[in-house]
């Protein structure tokens, strides 16, 4: 596939490498020269300088037999420009922008064909504000990821010592919970992957990645880990458009106060916000996370753009008594430099983002792309067509499969039904089969698994 890259940022060069990895043909877009070339040293892709939205600069990066145009520019008018660009003189097939401003987001008739020709948005504030509440919501949970609409969740937990399955075997648990069907899809030890049998023993402090549906999510959790208790109060570090979007999602449920700086900011946020309360000031000064008794906060949240403020101010709240937190953090080389120690959950907008795009871009009928373990892993939903004459796994049982190494079936949705992977379990056409993979460069070989044969069309 021919696709263009407009952006060299964090994400426009994280999504250079994993599609260059997977073969595509990829050209890049920016106008800092340097950083181009410091990717075309590393990897295999095309580059071209200049304005992303110039016709000139899209003509020579190959728009006119180009398959997809992805806009991920640090300016929302940029990307859209591009794309109405890409679509009115070269007819580009796809067309993925990335939009950040709310007033654009919520402009329902302004991205079509006949307005801004945009197929495919993407907006990494609503993408991390979801990712956040989901954190909230369940207790303890590492990452919490919804498939086929949510019917389905892929959740990570950190084993600990007391556990009523940690020193067992993983049968273990269908003779705990006789009627909570579950699979543990992987299991991440000291940073390698284990796939998991029946009779892998769970150890503390493993990384365990289980799958269930939604009503089952819980009583999983209890057997892996002592069950965290539901969290009530949230402090969120730093008012922009994430900190208040979670505000806005949560303060209904949770006692919820926000912490900025920027006066005008804060006078916003308190005309806008209905229940939580906005304080005016710095995360990071001791004396005003004393005066609002930080030692009871559940949850507390660093989510600035600065990410060495977002870092010092979640140390400072840990080590004064906040129960857990979760910071955000731009930087890819921090996240695992800081995970697991004070940090408890450090988050990449660009890992995200990131998963969010590929679930656009990957070939075959594949509906969700979730990034795990920080990139290192991936969890796909992908659809079955064709039929047992036409497919490699229509009409099999999943212990019939060929399966890729390292790869694993975890669960089926079959309509509203979800099916915990079992080897007797046959596969019909239009199921979602809700695969791990621990090596993402294996992604190619699960997408040919999926192929129709010719004679099904």
């Amino acid at each position: 596939m021919k696709i263009i890259i407009l952006g060299a940022g964090q994400v426009g060069a994280s999504l250079a490498e994993h599609l260059a990895d997977e073969k595509n043909d990829i050209t890049m877009v920016d106008v800092d020269s340097d950083r181009l070339h410091e990717l075309q040293d590393r990897l295999d892709i095309g580059t071209v300088t200049g304005q992303a939205s110039q016709p000139d600069v899209l003509e020579r990066a190959g728009a006119a037999d180009a398959d997809m145009l992805i806009a991920v520019t640090n300016s929302d008018e940029i990307n859209m420009v591009a794309c109405q660009v890409a679509y009115t003189l070269f007819r580009t097939p796809t067309k993925i922008s990335r939009i950040r401003s709310q007033p654009f987001l919520e402009s329902k008739k302004l991205f079509s064909n006949e307005a801004i020709p945009i197929d495919v948005i993407i907006s990494p504030e609503v993408l991390v504000t979801r990712y956040i509440k989901r954190l909230i919501e369940y207790p303890g949970a590492l990452q919490v990821l919804d498939f086929a609409g949510g019917k389905a969740q892929l959740v990570a937990v950190k084993a600990y010592y007391g556990g009523p399955i940690v020193g067992n075997e993983l049968r273990a648990i269908r003779s705990h919970m006789p009627n909570v069907d579950t699979r543990v899809a992987a299991i991440f030890r000291r940073d390698r992957a284990i796939m998991p049998k029946a009779n892998t023993v769970v150890e503390a402090d493993d990384e365990v990645f289980f799958i269930a549906s939604r009503e089952n999510i819980m009583p999983v959790m209890s057997e892996l880990r002592r069950l965290d208790r539901p969290y009530k109060r949230i402090m969120i570090a730093g008012g922009g458009n994430i900190g208040f979007r979670l505000a806005e999602a949560i303060e209904k449920k949770f006692q919820v106060k926000v912490i900025e700086q920027s006066y005008a900011r804060c006078r916003m946020l308190s005309e806008t916000l209905r229940q939580a309360i906005v304080l005016h000031g710095n995360a990071s000064d001791r004396e005003l996370l004393t005066a609002e008794n930080i030692e009871e906060v559940d949850v507390f949240c660093a989510l600035t753009s600065d990410d060495e403020a977002n870092i010092m101010s979640s140390m400072l709240a840990k080590r004064m008594g906040a129960k857990k937190v979760i910071t955000l953090i731009a930087n890819p080389a921090y996240v695992d430099l800081v995970q697991g120690g004070e940090i408890d959950i450090a988050i990449s907008p660009q890992q995200i983002t990131l998963g969010s795009l590929l679930t656009h871009v990957r070939r075959g009928d594949v509906t969700n792309v979730h990034s795990l373990r920080r990139g290192a892993a991936e969890a796909l939903e992908m659809i079955a067509h064709g039929d047992a004459k036409t497919s490699k796994v229509v009409g099999k049982r999943l212990d019939e499969i060929e399966y890729v190494e390292g790869s694993s079936i975890g669960a089926v949705i079959r309509g509203d039904d979800v099916l915990i992977a079992h080897r007797y379990l046959v596969v019909e056409p239009e199921d979602h089969l809700i695969i791990f993979l621990t090596d993402k460069s294996k992604v190619k070989d699960v997408e040919r698994v999926f192929q129709v044969g010719f004679s099904f069309f």
